[in-house]
């Protein structure tokens, strides 16, 4: 069994779609900078659980 959770978000800059890999004891309410699977660019991504425990990823440009 798998302690992380796979979700998907678009770039903010090419809107290609990206996953990333959830810790949900660790990434909550955590910011992080990941570059983008196609264009590199920086995306600084803020991940929330909502309350039927889904996943929420906000992502940004780097220099929002």
């Amino acid at each position: 069994m798998s302690l992380t959770h796979e979700a998907e978000f678009s770039c903010p800059y090419c809107m290609a779609p990206n996953s990333i890999e959830i810790d949900p004891i660790n990434d909550v309410a955590q910011q992080q900078i990941v570059d983008c699977q196609i264009c590199c660019q920086p995306i600084e991504i803020i991940i929330s659980e909502g309350m039927d425990g889904d996943f929420e990823i906000i992502a940004r440009t780097d220099d929002e």
